[in-house]
């Protein structure tokens, strides 16, 4: 899929980036974002322990779709990444999880996003965690070097998707796990929501089929994929949000109702073959 008809990549980058600075800094000055702002699609992600574990920023700026902490066990020493860390929520939870001698990358492009990703690392007093500026296009970390990958509703924002999970697939090990939170679509759209760049900021726009997913997991070179749909949205909900972005909410709402949900999505890297035996070595 690219991108909404009559805008380039890099116009929509920047348009994300806009969007998430923006939320990032209301954030920052005491505002509502994401999950405390009662968005069908963000609302209720994470339980009151979970909540209470990090700073109530980190819970303000979740943007995500899902809990993909919540989606794999994450054991004491292991490496994690999340793809478009936003605030830190899902990179801070994680660090509890993997102990101190485990680590947790956070990958964002957003200055304002890093900045309060970092501040919040501090309040935490998260030793084990570091947060790298840049593109889910391009992991700015050497090949093989995570355990697992985690992203909550980012990969649907890339106009790249492929070019994403090949690098997702890069720098896991052998025997790594993807485990994400995404939008995923179950049939056919309005050509209006495909072309509205603020739905497609919102991961909804850029949502690919669920067997569109799976496919290019498997091109990447992932196995045992799986593609758990767990929230689908009532499009009746989000009447200003739709207007805002210039479409007739009640005809959309009823084409695309049903059409989008919340998606639990894994696979992994297969692990290295120890076979040295003939019949599996050169």
């Amino acid at each position: 899929m690219g991108s909404p008809q009559g805008r380039s990549p890099s116009d929509l980058k920047d348009a994300i980036r806009d969007k998430y600075g923006k939320a990032a800094a209301g954030v920052a000055t005491g505002g509502c974002c994401g999950g405390g702002c009662d968005d069908p699609i963000t609302v209720n992600l994470y339980n009151a322990s979970e909540t209470a574990a990090v700073p109530d920023a980190a819970v303000k700026a979740s943007l995500g779709c899902g809990n993909p902490t919540a989606l794999i066990d994450l054991h004491p020493g292991e490496t994690v990444l999340d793809l478009g860390s936003g605030g830190g929520i899902d990179v801070l939870l994680s660090a509890k999880r993997v102990g101190p001698s485990g680590k947790v990358y956070g990958l964002d492009m957003t200055e304002e996003m890093l900045a309060l990703a970092r501040e919040n690392q501090r309040r935490a007093g998260a030793t084990n965690v570091e947060f790298l500026k840049g593109e889910i296009e391009a992991i700015p970390l050497p090949d093989q070097t995570v355990d697992v990958v985690i992203s909550n509703c980012v990969i649907n924002l890339s106009t790249d998707k492929d070019r994403v999970l090949r690098e997702a697939f890069r720098v896991l090990k052998p025997g790594g796990r993807f485990a994400v939170s995404d939008v995923i679509v179950r049939g056919p759209v309005p050509d209006d929501v495909r072309r509205s760049v603020e739905l497609w900021v919102g991961c909804v726009a850029g949502a690919l089929q669920e067997h569109e997913y799976r496919a290019k997991l498997e091109a990447a070179g992932f196995t045992d994929v799986t593609v758990e749909p767990w929230r689908v949205y009532d499009l009746a909900q989000p009447r200003a949000f739709m207007t805002k972005a210039g479409l007739d909410a009640k005809t959309v709402a009823e084409a695309a109702d049903g059409k989008f949900a919340s998606a639990f999505i894994r696979a992994t890297r297969a692990a290295a073959s120890s076979c040295c035996g003939p019949d599996c070595c050169a």
